[in-house]
This record gives C-alpha cells, structure tokens and sequence, in this order.
C-alpha cells in the first residue's frame, strides 16, 4: 500500500466511525440537530464507501455513481449550513441561497457529465462549496465565543473541520484552473483532509477522557466561585448569585433554580417561597423531572408542554435543560436552564447541568447549614441576653426594695413599741427615694419595650430645644456635679417634648454618675447648618475603644464596671438612641478612657414651619 493511499485511508475511515456514533446518538436523542449532523456525515460516508468500493472494483463505478457521490459531495455545505441554523440560526435567505446553491449544483453535475468537466463548472462548484463553508466556519467560531468548557472546545474544532474541508475543496478548484503544481495541491489535499477528519472526530466523536479535560478548568472556576455563596446572607441571595454563576459557565440566556416547598409538596422558585407562595403552574417539565429525579433536555417547549406553550413563546423559550437538585434522600429542587435555540452538543450540556445541580445540592445544604448554625447562635444569645437581663433587673431592683422593706419593719416595729412616737420623716423620705428608684427602673423596662415596637415617640410639635435643654439642666444640677449650659438663642425642632426631656435626664445622670469625683458637666447648644445639635461634656471614667461600638446596645454593659458603684441594667442609652432614631437624628459618642466622654445628639431643625 502506497503512502498517498495509506494517507487517503487514515482521512476516510474516521468519517465512517463518527457516523456510527451520531447514528447511535440520533437514535437516542431524536432532535433536528442530531439527524441533520447524521445526515452530514451520512454524505461523508457515502463518499469514502463509494471511494472504497472503486477501489476494490476491478472497473470504475458508472457514471451515475459518480454523479451521485459528486452531488453528496455538494451537499456537505448546505447540510452544515443546516446543522448551524438549528442551534444557532441562519438568516431565511441564506437558506434559501443554500437550497437554490445545491440544487444548481446538482444540475450542473448532471449536465456537465462525469468526464472533462468544464473549468468554469468547477469553479462555481467550488465557489460555491468554499462560500458556505467558509460562512458555517465562521458561526462555528462566533458561537464558541459565548460557549463554555467542552461545548466551546467541540465547536472550535468543528469551525477547524470546516474551514479544511473548504481547503480540500478549494485546492481542487486551483488544481482545475492551474493545473501544473498538480503535486502541491495533492500534498494540500491530503494534509487538509486528514486534518478535517481529525477535527471532525474531536468535534463530534471526542474520546471521554477528552472531554475531562476540557471540562476540568471550568468547573475549577465555578467550584471557586461556589465555595463562596454559603455565606451569603440569605438563600434567596445564595439562589440569585448560583443562577447568574450557572449562566456564566455554561453560556445560557437563562438559569432559574426551583425549591421544594415541603409543607406543599410542590415547586415554588425562592422569591415566592419567601414572599407569598404565590401558586405556580403545576405539572411542568421540571416538575415532571423533579418527581421523576432524572435529568430532561427538551428541544421544543412549546411543542413538548403544550399546557404551558404561551408561557414558554413569550419568555422566548425554545429548549431547556432540568436537573433535579437532591442531597443524599433529600429532594431540594431542580435547575433549569433555557435557551431560544437548542444547544448542538445537548449531551454534554446536559451532563454539565447535572453537575451543577449536584453541585447546587452542597451549596444549599451549606446554607442549611449556616443557617441552622446561626439559629442556634440566636437562640444562644437569646437566652444570654434573657439570663443578663434577669441578673441585672433583679440586681437593681433588689436593691431599693432590700431598703424598702428593711424600712418599712424598721418603722413596724417602732410603731408596736412607742405607738406615740413620732413619724419617722427620713426613713418616709428614704422609702419614697428608693420607690422612685424602683418606678424608674420599670419604666425603663417598658420603655425598652415600646422601643422594639417603634411606638416610644408619640406626636411631634415645635419645641425650643436650648429652652429644654436649659430646664433640665436645672432640675439636674446637685451640689456636687454643676452643670453649665453653653446656648446662643432658640433652637426651634419638632419633637416630642417629653421624650427629648427623657434623653437629656439620662445623659446628664449617666455623665453624673460615670463622673464619682464630682465635677462640672458641660452642656452646649449649637445650630450646625440644617441641624441642631447638643452635646453633654463630662470629665469622669470615660469609656474604651472596645466597648464603645456596643455602649447603645440594649441591656449592654462594660465587663469592667462595678456594678455596686454604678448601677444599672444597660437599657438608658439604648432608650436614648431609639428616642433620637424615631425623631430622624442621631446620636454618638465620642470619649477617651480616664479622660470623660462627650455625647452628641443632633435634630433635624425646624424651617418654615416644618422639618427638613
């Protein structure tokens, strides 16, 4: 066996065992692009089969073959032109250029005879062949670009196919025109289509371990991406953020996941599963393979769900893609991805979609996970708080009512034994005090609990805050803590007198009380552009950089304080901030430890008649 035949054998018999496996795949899978690419190479394996049966004959096949085998030949180019237009589309005239193309073709072979074919026949044979070729080419290679991990290697290597079986036609024509360097353009030929059949094997016969290779970089990336969605704040950002990574990597125009609703037994997709389990439609495909748990790839939507066609035309669904998502036993959902046009390779495109809905699965359960881990958090704190809270209310209220009662049998028994003993006035004044102490504790209390409703401020009117602010330094002011007041003339806000009262009452005591040394505390009244703004100065303990994040926080407190010198259940400030949230201010601290604190509260002014 010569080395040109030996050549010309390793070119052909590719072709004939990758229509085998496009017959066996269209059997399978009986979709118009899986019979259109058996088709195909149908032609190409008629060519190489009549090239072997004149090889073995001992006469040369007849004309009618030959014209026969030449006409296949010819219709490769519409053949691609129509496995092209059924994932991708090609425009209506150029299909019909295309059939019009094959059938001139077809008739100029039968005319011009299978002798001495005229020069000019050939050329437009070739013409012909190269232009659609060369255009089935170039679509190969536009849709590789938004194509994805194998889809994208197989289309590049058919766009390589393509473009050299056009060589091989093409290298005809030249040697038909130029007959002379007929060795060079033999050499082309036989390179090109060995080249091509390679390709071709490679686009539409790829050995599996191939395709892991080509598989194994993009799923890395997404396996990157996905480690990171557990953590994202919810699962209905977990399920938005895992569509857009699916429609990154496999190039879809559409990725939605659906969950199951176990209290309803049915599919619902996040957004409504959280808001309102507004009812979707019912026996869909993805809730057939969903129920079924197998992957489904759908050609035609419309055609195969004709229940819910309308819903498909107007989304601009033509194929789809379901893959049921489940953990272990556990049934989670499915993955559906959509495309107008059914994908070329759809077996690989589907086995890439179950992985991602495998990969789903963790994703989803991590979150579980997170979440369950969080409730648990929750309710930890929960309890934390709750016992803090007991241990301080019933620290502080034990306290006063420790002098309460002690009290009131101090006064019992001095009753029972001098009944004509005069009242005694500080033991009353001592019992109304620690009263007082108890009311304002509970009040706290209750306050605390308004808060968490929004309902703590009630309506608002135009006040003078310096006035305010003026009359509760008054009424707060003791021997041992003077407290000045800086203002420079009325500074009119809406407020809630009482309640803004009830911040400078506890922000002068706290400013009091953190300062057990005695000393001024500064007040200052200012207008600072649209705002008012109040600020209580005072030079005791202050407070440190770690604890002053947390110094609103209810029922917080600094591990480092002593209660029995400074009481208290950690809900003043936190009533403070709530008071001035619901007035549209803020309120902030500013302080260094050992050195005092200043608190800022800032209102919105009032112009006009109303506030900005």
């Amino acid at each position: 066996m010569s080395a040109d035949r030996l050549i010309q054998l390793v070119t052909e018999v590719p072709f004939v065992i990758i229509l085998l496996v496009v017959l066996v795949e269209a059997a399978r899978h009986r979709t118009r692009a899986s019979i259109d690419v058996a088709l195909f190479f149908g032609a190409l394996a008629a060519i190489v089969v009549v090239s072997w049966v004149n090889d073995l004959a001992d006469e040369p096949a007849g004309g009618g073959l030959t014209t026969a085998t030449a006409i296949a030949l010819m219709a490769l180019p519409y053949l691609l032109l129509r496995i092209v237009h059924d994932f991708a589309g090609v425009p209506m005239v150029l299909r019909r250029l295309g059939e019009a193309g094959l059938v001139a073709s077809a008739v100029l072979l039968i005319v011009a005879g299978t002798q001495d074919r005229p020069v000019l026949v050939v050329e437009l044979l070739v013409l012909y062949f190269v232009g659609f070729a060369t255009y089935t080419t170039v679509r190969f290679i536009t849709e590789a670009q938004t194509a994805s991990g194998v889809t994208r290697r197989r289309m590049q290597a058919a766009a390589a196919a393509s473009g050299l079986l056009a060589a091989v036609l093409l290298s005809a024509g030249l040697s038909a025109a130029f007959p002379g360097p007929e060795a060079l353009w033999t050499g082309v030929s036989r390179v090109a289509g060995l080249l091509s059949a390679l390709a071709y094997v490679v686009a539409f016969a790829p050995p599996r371990v191939l395709r892991r290779v080509w598989q194994e970089p993009e799923l890395r990336r997404f396996l990157v991406r996905a480690a990171e969605l557990p953590r994202l704040p919810d699962t209905l950002s977990v399920v938005q953020t895992f569509e857009q990574v699916v429609r990154a990597t496999t190039g879809a125009e559409h990725a939605a996941i659906a969950l199951c609703d176990a209290g309803r037994e049915r599919l619902v997709t996040p957004t409504m599963a959280i808001e309102d389990h507004t009812e979707q439609p019912r026996d869909t495909i993805a809730d057939r393979a969903f129920a079924q748990q197998r992957a489904v790839f759908v050609e035609d939507a419309p055609r195969s769900d004709p229940a819910h066609a309308d819903g498909a035309r107007e989304a601009g669904t033509t194929s789809l893609m379901v893959a049921p998502i489940t953990a272990g036993e556990r049934r989670l959902g499915v993955l559906t991805v959509f495309s107008s046009r059914p994908p070329l390779f759809a077996r690989d495109d589907l086995e890439l979609v179950v992985l991602l809905a495998d990969q789903a699965a963790v994703v989803l359960e991590s979150r579980a996970l997170i979440d369950e881990a969080s409730r648990v958090r929750a309710m930890e704190e929960a309890t934390r708080l709750k016992d803090d809270f007991l241990s301080a209310a019933a620290h502080d209220l034990k306290t006063p009512l420790t002098t309460l009662v002690g009290q009131a049998q101090l006064m019992e028994r001095r009753a029972r034994r001098w009944p004509g003993t005069p009242t005694d006035l500080e033991g009353v004044q001592r019992m109304v005090r620690e009263a007082g102490r108890m009311r304002s504790l509970i009040n706290d209390l209750l306050d605390a609990s308004r808060a968490d409703q929004g309902t703590l401020v009630g309506s608002l009117a135009p006040v003078d805050l310096a006035a305010l602010v003026c009359e509760v330094a008054e009424l707060m002011e003791t021997r041992d803590h003077e407290i000045s007041v800086d203002v420079a003339g009325p500074v009119p806000v809406r407020a809630d007198r009482e309640r803004m009262a009830q911040v400078f009452q506890n922000l002068l005591d706290n400013a009091m009380k953190y300062s057990p040394g005695g000393g001024e505390v500064s007040v200052a009244v200012r207008v600072t552009g649209d705002d008012a703004s109040v600020t209580v100065t005072d030079r005791g303990i202050g407070i440190s950089a770690a604890d002053a994040p947390y110094l609103f926080d209810r029922f917080w407190r600094s591990a480092g304080l002593d209660d029995r010198r400074f009481a208290g259940m950690g809900l003043g400030l936190y009533i403070c901030r709530r008071i001035v949230d619901e007035h549209d201010g803020r309120i902030f601290v500013r302080s260094v430890q050992g050195s005092g604190s200043t608190f800022f509260v800032e209102l919105p002014l009032e112009r006009n008649g109303g506030s900005e």
